[in-house]
C-alpha cells in the first residue's frame, strides 16, 4: 500500500517547469492537495535563465512572452515591452523581409498567388511537404518552408504528418495586418506565438527583468511548501486502469491523480501496470544545440530573426535579441542565438562550446569584420527541444491528444502534450486540462 494511503492523497505534479507550476499553483487555489516532484536542484525546467559574469544572458532559444501572460501570472509590473521584433529570410546571398520582402519578389508572389489560385480545391495532403506546396506554392515551399522544417524536424517533409502545418496557421492577410499594426503602435505585437487565445494589436510582446524563469518564480511563490526538489518520479503507479500513487527516491507515495510534464516516450517507460501508453514510447522528439556567440558591436543582424533555409550552413536560424530586447547583452555588445538541429551524441552534440562557435563563423562571414568582432560561444543542449510529427505514428499522436488513456494521469506542456505549443499556450492549455482533472475528480466522487 503506498504511504499516505489513508489520508486523502494529494494531486502529484512531475516537473517544475511552467506547466507543472501552473497546473499546481491552479489546483492549490481551489483547495486540492497538491505536491510536485521536481527532479533536478531548481524551479522553471526549459524557462531557464542563464546570466554570464558578462551580463549576457541566455535562454533555452529566443523566448518571447506576451502582456496578456504577464498580466495572468502576475509580473507585469516586472516586464519591459518590446517595441520592435522583425524576421528576415536569407537565401541566395539576399535578405527578404517577412512577409513583405517576400510578397515584393515576382518569383515568390507568383508562386503564392497560384497556390491561393487553386486553394478552393487543393488535393488530399498526405505529408507536410503537401501542405506547404499547396497553402504557399512551389517556390516558397520547395525553397524555403520545406528546407527550414526538415532542418528544424531532422526528418524529410514527405515524412512529416500535415498536422506540422498547424504550427503556421496565420494567414498572409492576419500576418500583414498585425505587422502595420506594430510599425503603427511601435509595439512588437504577437504574431504566431499563440493559437489558444485571439491574436490582435493589443497582444504584445514582453520580456521580464532577470529573464523568463520569472514566471515560474512567481508561480511557485504559491508553493513554497509543496515543491520537492532532486525528487525524481521513477514509476507512475496504475491499478485496474486509474492511477493510485507514484514511486519518487524510493518511496510510494499515493496519488488522487498525476499531472505529468514528462516527455512522452519518457512518461510512457515511467507508467507500470497499463500498456496503454506504451504506442507514445516510439514518439521522437528533436535535439538542438543552440550555440549563443557574443559580439561587440549591434546590429550585426539585418533583424531579430533571421532564417536561412539555404544548404551548407550547420544552423537553420539566427536570432540576436538584443535588437528586440538590449538589455540582455551589455552596452556595446550583443549576442547571436545560432539554433543547430542534431542527435544526442552525435558531432554537433559532443563538439565544444569553442569549436561550435567556430563552426558557426564559417558561415557568417557575409557579416563585415565578424572575426575581429568575435568574443566567444556558450552552449545551450536540449534532448527534447521540439517534438518531430512522424506520418507513421501520427494516429497515435492524435488518439494521445484526445487522453492518454489512463484515468487519473493528465500530460501538460510541451513536451508533456507532445506538441508545438509556445510559452502562452502552454499556460491556457494547463489551466484547461486542471479543470477536465476537476471535472473528472468531481464525477468520480458522484
Amino acid at each position: 500500500m503506498p504511504e499516505s494511503a489513508h489520508a486523502q492523497p494529494p494531486v502529484i505534479v512531475v516537473g517544475a517547469g511552467l506547466a507543472g507550476l501552473t497546473a499546481a499553483a491552479f489546483l492549490r487555489r481551489r483547495g486540492i492537495p497538491v505536491r510536485v516532484c521536481e527532479a533536478g536542484p531548481k524551479i522553471a525546467g526549459l524557462a531557464a535563465t542563464h546570466v554570464d559574469a558578462q551580463g549576457f544572458s541566455y535562454d533555452f532559444g529566443a523566448h518571447f512572452i506576451t502582456n496578456r501572460l504577464a498580466a495572468a501570472i502576475g509580473v507585469s509590473a516586472d516586464c519591459r515591452p518590446v517595441t520592435h521584433y522583425g524576421e528576415m529570410v536569407r537565401l541566395g546571398g539576399r535578405t527578404y523581409g517577412y512577409p513583405f520582402g517576400l510578397m515584393r519578389d515576382p518569383h515568390f508572389l507568383l508562386s503564392g498567388l497560384g497556390a491561393r489560385v487553386g486553394h478552393w480545391s487543393p488535393p488530399p495532403a498526405d505529408s507536410a511537404a503537401d501542405v506547404f506546396r499547396s497553402r504557399y506554392g512551389a517556390a516558397l515551399a520547395d525553397e524555403i518552408a520545406i528546407p527550414l522544417l526538415e532542418s528544424w524536424a531532422g526528418a524529410r517533409a514527405t515524412d512529416l504528418a500535415p498536422a506540422v502545418a498547424g504550427v503556421l496557421n496565420h494567414s498572409i492577410g492576419h500576418t500583414v495586418l498585425l505587422k502595420i499594426n506594430s510599425r503603427l503602435r511601435h509595439r512588437a505585437i504577437a504574431i504566431g506565438y499563440c493559437h489558444e487565445m485571439p491574436e490582435t494589436r493589443y497582444v504584445w510582446h514582453v520580456y521580464p527583468v532577470g529573464g523568463v524563469s520569472l514566471l515560474c518564480k512567481r508561480l511557485a511563490q504559491e508553493l513554497e511548501s509543496c515543491v520537492d526538489l532532486e525528487t525524481p518520479v521513477d514509476q507512475i503507479l496504475v491499478d485496474q486502469g486509474r492511477v493510485v500513487g507514484v514511486r519518487a527516491k524510493g518511496r510510494e507515495l499515493a496519488a488522487a491523480a498525476v499531472v505529468s510534464t514528462a516527455p512522452v516516450h519518457i512518461l510512457a517507460r515511467m507508467v507500470s501496470g497499463t500498456d496503454a501508453l506504451q504506442p507514445m514510447a516510439r514518439f521522437r522528439y528533436r535535439p538542438m544545440v543552440f550555440a549563443n556567440l557574443r559580439f561587440t558591436g549591434r546590429g550585426h543582424l539585418p533583424d531579430t530573426m533571421l532564417w536561412t533555409p539555404g544548404a551548407g550552413a550547420p544552423f537553420f536560424r539566427l536570432t540576436e535579441t538584443p535588437l528586440s530586447m538590449p538589455w540582455l547583452a551589455p552596452p556595446g555588445h550583443t549576442l547571436i542565438t545560432a539554433d543547430l538541429g542534431c542527435e544526442v551524441g552525435d558531432a554537433i552534440w559532443q563538439s565544444s562550446d569553442e569549436e561550435l562557435g567556430e563552426r558557426c563563423l564559417e558561415h557568417l562571414d557575409w557579416i563585415p569584420n565578424v572575426r575581429a568582432r568575435y568574443r566567444g560561444c556558450r552552449v545551450v543542449r536540449s534532448a527534447v527541444a521540439y517534438p518531430v510529427f512522424l506520418r507513421e505514428y501520427e494516429a497515435d499522436r492524435q488518439a494521445f491528444a484526445q487522453s492518454t488513456g489512463v484515468a487519473g494521469l493528465y500530460s501538460v506542456g510541451r513536451n508533456g502534450e507532445f506538441a508545438h505549443w509556445l510559452m502562452e499556450d502552454v499556460y491556457w492549455r494547463a489551466l484547461s486540462a486542471m479543470r477536465r482533472l476537476i471535472r473528472d475528480q468531481v464525477d468520480l466522487a458522484a
